[in-house]
């Protein structure tokens, strides 16, 4: 399972709603309650990282295709890319255009360096872990809300 705390934008769609360089970035308090549900849940197979997002579902994500494009697979694994997925570069930047909170949980059915596919794997775990992290969510705001603060910090808590 991977909690993505940003994501690298090959997606394409959030380009169009501000410049590449924009960050896509979760929202903290997001990433924060992903990773307390769990730790709660006892949940210890996570890993907590940077995702690529393609919008292309074959060579986007480096599987082999007849008309190969360039390999770019060992240059995010240099930079610590974890996984690939397909949504959340563009939801993590319009929740930061809107000033709204997006994370991403991702459950892992394959390994593009070695080849293996394990369907389902770490699926019920992800579902756990982002139904949780709602949970914990209301609970901060309800914090934040009796405290009058706006923003999520370690001693609020």
């Amino acid at each position: 399972m991977i909690i993505s705390s940003a994501a690298v934008r090959l997606d394409g769609a959030s380009n169009f709603y501000v410049t590449p360089e924009y960050p896509a970035a979760a929202n903290y308090e997001v990433l924060m309650a992903l990773i307390e549900a769990a730790e709660a849940l006892g949940i210890s197979n996570y890993h907590v990282g940077v995702t690529a997002t393609t919008s292309d579902f074959y060579a986007g994500q480096n599987r082999p295709i007849k008309a190969q494009t360039s390999n770019f697979l060992p240059t995010l694994q240099r930079a610590s890319v974890l996984n690939f997925e397909m949504e959340a570069a563009t939801l993590f930047t319009l929740a930061s255009l809107y000033g709204l909170r997006a994370g991403a949980v991702c459950a892992v059915y394959a390994n593009r360096c070695t080849g293996e596919f394990k369907p389902g794997k770490g699926e019920d775990d992800a579902i756990k872990v982002a139904n949780e992290a709602v949970k914990i969510l209301h609970e901060w705001d309800e914090k934040k809300r009796l405290k009058g603060k706006r923003w999520l910090y370690p001693s609020l808590l």
